[in-house]
């Protein structure tokens, strides 16, 4: 591999190129157009705008090491570039795909050199998160002495995929997805100018086919920008010289059908996940199926998403609703014998039904009530009467006397205690007032009269 394409730039390069000479002939459109400075770079005021702690560090020309966070397309490369544009210091860029230890140990040897010179290093990392420990390890010196600033670039959650040490070095800046206005401003542009853009073109961009582009490329401006050309393109050689109007179906065409944003061992195989529960869990049906699909169209293990709904039918519609956890076995089951995607019929039949379901978490907090009277009281011995008596010693020892038998009692209950002594008289279980839980209100009483002798109330 060469050493311009691993770095980006040639060692002696005193400032990070600009975006206007990274554009070559027949560069994407995508490319031509990525913004040179602030004033171009849209959609993360909140991080980067005018007036934000950020931006005035970097009006006051200090650089402090930096994650950027964020899903593609969100201006990450192009932030890193911007940064580094307005500082002294040289841009040595890498991926943390194609360079190993070596290439790290070779930026450094350079940026000692340039010291000497009186000359700061900004280190660029993309996917910093795809560096193993041992990698990010050997950056971490370099970048606690000062030799250089990092810049990081990440689509994943970097307190999970970015040492601790060298994160606490470092301040995250999270971007967002791009929103549908700063997406339409980026378009417009693309189409207006005349340099970098498709201005020269005698085209035409409708508002129905703007807003598909803009609502189907999912916030990544490198998918927008890219359709785009390719509509164009296709709309320009129908028209044979003359006016091209790009419609919906040129972007459609373009479009295709992009790939949704996941990752089955990253954030959004958590987020989707996530909001299909607290969907469910919220009874919005409407929202669950959604992000089911959402799920599985994006490649999700099917058997994942049953095995969650199995998980949720049970903490929390519970009792309320025991049908629910029927459902949810006989999805699983389903999805196990015909595979997808048909599949996806029997788990939104789940789906829908749990949502609607009535909801208690009664069953989870009995667990857990009991859970930690088991850790507080460690090893409490279970009660004689209790013990199995299988053996003549077991009897000599008094195991199982005074047991009494529940089916030789009025009712099917016998006064009789069943926890260790030190815990009588708890209670785990309180059932919900939603669905048939309800009804177990009442009986619960009653039992925990019997058991324990008291008389009824009222």
């Amino acid at each position: 591999m060469s050493q311009e394409s691993l770095f980006g730039a040639d060692p002696a390069t005193p400032k990070a190129t600009s975006a206007a000479e990274d554009v070559l002939a027949g560069a994407p459109l995508a490319a031509r157009m990525r913004p040179r400075d602030f004033d171009e770079f849209v959609g993360q005021d909140a991080v980067i705008g005018s007036g934000t702690v950020l931006r005035r560090a970097l009006d006051a020309h200090r650089l402090p090491s930096l994650i950027l966070w964020g899903p593609p397309g969100s201006g990450k490369t192009t932030l890193a570039r911007i940064i580094a544009a307005k500082t002294d210091a040289a841009f040595e860029a890498l991926s943390a795909v194609a360079a190993g230890v070596a290439d790290l140990r070779a930026v450094v040897e350079r940026a000692r050199q340039r010291r000497r010179m009186n000359q700061g290093t900004i280190m660029f990392i993309d996917e910093i998160h795809r560096f193993n420990k041992v990698q990010q390890d050997a950056v971490l010196p370099h970048v606690e002495s000062g030799l250089v600033s990092l810049l990081g670039a990440t689509t994943e959650n970097p307190s999970h995929e970015v040492n601790a040490a060298l994160l606490s070095r470092a301040r995250v800046v999270r971007l967002a997805a791009l929103g549908v206005d700063d997406l339409r401003g980026l378009i417009h542009r693309a189409l207006e100018n005349r340099d970098r853009g498709l201005g020269a073109m005698d085209v035409s961009l409708d508002m129905a086919a703007e807003t598909r582009l803009v609502e189907g490329c999912g916030g990544d401006a490198r998918i927008a920008l890219d359709a785009l050309e390719l509509a164009v393109t296709a709309a320009s050689e129908r028209a044979l010289g003359g006016h091209a109007g790009v419609g919906l179906d040129d972007i459609d065409g373009a479009l295709q059908q992009p790939a949704l944003l996941f990752d089955k061992n990253g954030d959004q195989h958590f987020w989707l996940i996530s909001a299909l529960i607290k969907s469910l869990r919220g009874s919005d049906a409407d929202a669950s199926v959604y992000w089911l699909a959402r799920l599985l169209e994006s490649g999700e293990d099917p058997r994942f998403v049953a095995r969650r709904l199995i998980i949720l039918a049970a903490e929390d519609v519970g009792l309320a609703d025991p049908k629910a956890l029927e459902m949810a076995v006989a999805a699983q089951r389903a999805v196990e014998f015909i595979g997808m995607p048909e599949g996806n019929l029997p788990l939104t039949q789940a789906v829908l039904y749990l949502a609607m379901a009535p909801k208690s978490n009664s069953a989870k907090r009995a667990y857990d009530f009991a859970r930690d009277d088991v850790r507080a009281t460690l090893h409490q011995p279970v009660p004689l009467h209790l013990r199995n008596a299988a053996t003549a010693i077991d009897k000599a020892e008094g195991f199982g006397e005074g047991y009494q038998y529940a089916h030789d009692h009025a009712g099917g209950v016998a006064v009789q205690e069943h926890l260790p002594e030190m815990l009588r008289g708890h209670q785990y279980y309180e059932p919900s007032e939603q669905g048939l839980e309800a009804r177990m209100v009442v009986r619960l009483a009653e039992l925990r009269q019997q058991l324990h002798g008291e008389a009824p109330a009222g």
